[in-house]
């Protein structure tokens, strides 16, 4: 996989709001850790486990917000991983790290903010 060319279009799925498109790049058993889960919900979890728990996660986050769009900084490789450096909602960089099944879908994902 070109870390390059996936982190672009990565980036043009989730500008586009398909929540469908965007699922797509994601196994079924996806575990997601970010600190916007705790904010999100007002909990003290910061990790969500299996597609159905982050697909209404994610849409409730792109209800809440609209305008949401993510511009590409950077883009690294790593042992059957990508980490992209973004900047993402409310002015805020972020860094995700992706990790792959032998599918070739996303099957761990942990986000840090600034």
């Amino acid at each position: 996989m070109n870390h390059q060319d996936f982190a672009l279009e990565w980036i043009a799925v989730w500008n586009s709001h398909d929540l469908e498109n965007i699922l797509s790049h994601y196994s079924d058993n996806i575990e997601i850790t970010t600190p916007m889960i705790a904010i999100a919900t007002g909990g003290k979890e910061s990790s969500l486990r299996g597609k159905e728990a982050v697909r209404d996660y994610w849409q409730k986050a792109l209800d809440k917000f609209p305008d949401l769009h993510f511009e590409l900084i950077q883009s690294t490789a790593g042992a059957g991983s990508v980490a992209l450096f973004y900047k993402s909602i409310m002015d805020k960089h972020a860094v995700e790290v992706m990790f792959f099944n032998e599918e070739g879908k996303i099957n761990r994902m942990y986000a840090h903010y600034d």
